[in-house]
Parts: C-alpha cells; structure tokens; sequence
C-alpha cells in the first residue's frame, strides 16, 4: 500500500530521530502509512521524514515524552483524526551501582520507560477501542526479562513495562486492539555508541573490547532493521500480550 491519501492508516512512533524508531519509522511509510514522527530532535526528525520513501505522508512533532505524552498522541488523533498504530519506542538506559543510584536516576528511569508509555498508551487506547481495531508496540529490552548488574533503574522499569504490556492486553482482548512488546538484546544504534562510551571512559578497555563484550551473549550486535521487522510482524499479526525476544532463543 502506498497511497497517503485519509484513508491509509496512520501510526505513531516516539523516538522517530534515530536507530530503533527511525528504521520503524521508515518502513511504516514504505507500507503507506501517515506517520507522526515525535522525538526531541527537530533536526533528526526532519531527516528521517526526508529520506523516507514518501515524505508528503510524515509530519514532524517535537516534544519529550516524558512530559508531553498526552499531548502528543491527542496531536496524533487531530492530524489524523485517527489512530491505528502507536509505536511506544522512546527510551534510554542510564548504567551505575545500585548503591550509586541516586533519586533522580531512579525517577528519570522510570519516567522514561515506564511511565511515559503508560500515559500514551492511556491516552490512545480508549480511541482504539471505540473504533474497534488497534495496534500498540512497546520497544521493550531483553532488560525486561532478566537483571543484569549496573543497570537496577533501567531493568526495573522495563520489568515494569512489560508487566504494564501483559495487563493491558489481557484488558482490551476482543476489542480489535493488541498491545505487544519487543524485547531486544544489544542493538548497534546511538544508544549503544554512547553507552560504549562511557564504558571505555570508566574502564580503560578499547571501544572494540566493549563492543565485543556485548555482543558475546548473543552472537553479534543486532541492526535497527531486524528490531523493526519483528515489530512489523507484531502490527500484521493478531497475536496480544507477546513479548518476543531478539535474538531468538537468547533467554
């Protein structure tokens, strides 16, 4: 499908600028979709919708979904006058010792990756709903299903997605809409390069001893593109309240 016409369905992803959400992005408006495109980054936002296969299909929203959550999927709903598809991908992990997290870590981590998703998601599901069909994706972690050290905030928000996932699919089954997550492992976008980063800044070792660290636990680093076809296959599907992780068979 190709048309950008009203009547092609329309998506919504956060954390459109870059890695996991632009090559989301990008495939949405391959399939013909109208695609509000919200990250804080003006910049990085106009160069996904630029260099996307149809950029008359795109419109651009800056805004922090920490605070502008609501606001931005009711923005969706007025541009669109629809909502078929959000794509709950902004997020970040921040590393330290649980000993060394402070409050505002803490809260920042949480705001982020779980509360956030949690606005959007309330915001846009009773729309969903009441027009009967709706697809929501949450670009969860593999964080979400294991701990892992150095990282307590982060996993206990994306524990907390998850469970927030599962509740909300239970809630809407037989009303059209699906609520899944995705859980990746490492994944080589600008996250990875900075968290990469500040390991060698911390640790001394070489950006290549870091990278191939990461990578040892589930055979190489994944690309944007396969986070963005599992997600695809999420919005083609049926299925609710899955959580598939990538690479397979890694927990």
């Amino acid at each position: 499908m190709t048309s950008t016409s009203d009547s092609s369905p329309t998506a919504l992803v956060t954390g459109a600028g870059r890695g996991i959400g632009r090559a989301i992005a990008l495939d949405l408006i391959a399939a013909g979709y109208r695609v509000l495109l919200t990250a804080r980054s003006a910049d990085q936002l106009q160069e996904t919708a630029e260099i996307s296969a149809h950029p008359d299909a795109t419109h651009i929203l800056t805004g922090d979904v920490i605070t502008d959550g609501e606001r931005i999927v009711n923005e969706a709903l007025r541009i669109f006058g629809k909502l078929d598809v959000l794509i709950l991908n902004a997020g970040e992990g921040i590393s330290a010792k649980l000993e060394k997290t402070s409050d505002e870590l803490w809260q920042q981590q949480i705001a982020l990756n779980l509360t956030a998703p949690f606005v959007m998601m309330r915001a846009a599901l009773p729309h969903m709903k009441s027009v009967g069909f709706g697809r929501v994706v949450v670009v969860a972690s593999v964080a979400s299903k294991h701990g892992a050290p150095y990282i307590a905030a982060y996993c206990a928000a994306k524990h907390g997605v998850l469970g927030l996932v599962r509740a909300a699919a239970a809630e809407y089954q037989n009303t059209g809409v699906t609520i899944n997550a995705i859980c990746p492992g490492y994944v080589d976008t600008p996250m990875i390069d900075k968290n990469v980063e500040k390991i060698v800044q911390q640790t001394g070792r070489s950006a290549e001893e870091v990278r191939a660290n990461m990578a040892a636990g589930q055979g190489r680093l994944l690309t944007s593109q396969e986070v963005s076809d599992a997600v695809m296959d999420l919005i083609n599907s049926e299925l609710t309240g899955a959580s598939p992780v990538l690479p397979e068979g890694m927990v």
